[in-house]
């Protein structure tokens, strides 16, 4: 990196990918001699800085390149916010499809809550899992299988800062990157097995697509008022993960959106959207729709209602236990839970700091005094306990602790 003026530069930029990013933002290219230079005009003439246009230099070869260049980026990072948000950290990165999930806020522009926050990025992460999840084949509900194959796609992804105006997550996935595949599953048939690796584009092409998916499902819903359309969409990847990602982007917001752009370092793909649209009143049939997915027709599961009242320290490499005092009719009143997915935790944590009921399903069984929730899944986080008829009673001193022995921390509500 180089630094002028108290502004940090990169050492060396594409001009052709500066180009790009300029004419994205509403630049135009205004002239120029071809393989030399070329001149372009900012969208607005308001701020003194921008009264001048742009030289951006296009010999790398020539002696004077650098110096050209550097004034040329000088310029440019005079609006701060301009620079910081949209042009240097997209300088920085190489080859990279972003994703952008946008959620209007009623806080100032480019703010927002944080607790909205937080679960706007864990949103935005969860969409990534599912989808990464969905490349390696069909699922109404993945639980933790595929979890280590999607988290390998995710450490090849950056995040980037919030950009202005209504809050803004941004990813970065390098499509010319490769991800290993896992050796206890069979790789799909358009991966490189010889390699054994995924490409990173094909990836992100695949969590597209269970987003499009997804979204003609809430589509087929608003026009029918029928969930059949989720059903209809595993295939492409709708499943219980991704519907309850997108439940945290939608919540609590005036408008929402994903969005990709994808790099043309290669072929731009064909048959997907770009841009993905949500609204507050899409949280209902995508709750019910998670919980359509989540139910296994050929099992027994038991699902209830309650109070997170006792969290355990979560141990390294596990899914986490808590335990649940229920708030609607059935034989068992409190439940350990121990859940299928350690990605899933966190909702139980969110719903004991913040007052939630929490709806969980799993494989219930008798084990001497206590009762046990297998294999479970939170369904959905509902809202505040004082909605639900049935009060919650405070744990008994000296209740069993979650684990037979005893030897683990337990936090009381």
């Amino acid at each position: 990196m180089t630094e002028m003026s108290s502004v940090t530069l990169p050492a060396r930029v594409d001009p052709g990918k500066l180009g790009a990013l300029l004419e994205e933002a509403g630049w135009q290219r205004i002239g120029g001699r071809r393989g030399i230079y070329s001149r372009y005009s900012p969208p607005n003439l308001t701020d003194s800085w921008l009264n001048s246009s742009l030289m951006l230099p296009l010999d790398e070869g020539a002696p004077e390149f650098r110096d050209a260049m550097q004034s040329a980026l000088l310029q440019l990072s005079q609006d701060r916010d301009f620079w910081i948000r949209f042009i240097y950290p997209r300088l920085i990165v190489e080859a990279s499809d972003e994703f952008r999930f946008r959620k209007e806020s009623s806080a100032p522009s480019g703010f927002i809550s944080w607790k909205s926050g937080e679960r706007l990025v864990e949103s935005a992460r969860r969409t990534l899992v599912a989808g990464a999840k969905s490349y390696m084949g069909p699922g109404r509900h993945y639980v933790n299988k595929h979890g280590r194959f999607a988290h390998r796609y995710l450490d090849q992804v950056l995040m980037g800062q919030s950009a202005p105006g209504s809050y803004i997550i941004t990813a970065y996935a390098p499509p010319n990157a490769g991800v290993p595949l896992s050796a206890s599953v069979d790789a799909p048939p358009f991966a490189l097995p010889e390699l054994g690796l995924a490409s990173v584009r094909d990836v992100s092409q695949a969590v597209v697509r269970a987003v499009q998916a997804t979204v003609e499902a809430l589509d087929h819903y608003r026009s029918n008022g029928s969930l059949a359309g989720f059903e209809a969409g595993v295939l492409q990847g709708v499943s219980y993960e991704m519907t309850n990602a997108i439940i945290g982007i939608a919540e609590n917001s005036d408008g929402a959106d994903i969005s990709v752009d994808w790099d043309p370092v290669m072929p731009i793909p064909s048959g997907l959207d770009s841009r993905f649209e949500f609204l507050g009143s899409d949280v209902e049939p995508l709750n019910r729709a998670a919980v359509k997915l989540a139910t296994d027709e050929s099992s027994h599961l038991s699902r209830l209602i309650g109070r997170v009242h006792l969290l355990a320290k979560k141990q390294a490499g596990s899914p986490g236990v808590f335990g649940i005092e229920s708030l609607t009719s059935g034989r068992a009143r409190k439940v350990r839970v121990r859940l299928a997915d350690e990605e899933e935790y966190h909702e139980a944590v969110r719903a004991h700091e913040e007052d939630l009921a929490l709806e969980v399903s799993g494989r219930l069984e008798k084990e001497g005094n206590l009762s046990w929730l297998y294999d479970a899944t939170v369904i959905r986080t509902l809202g505040p306990l004082s909605n639900y008829a049935r009060s919650s009673s405070v744990a008994m001193e000296g209740q069993i602790s979650l684990f037979a022995d005893g030897t683990s921390d337990v936090s009381e509500a």
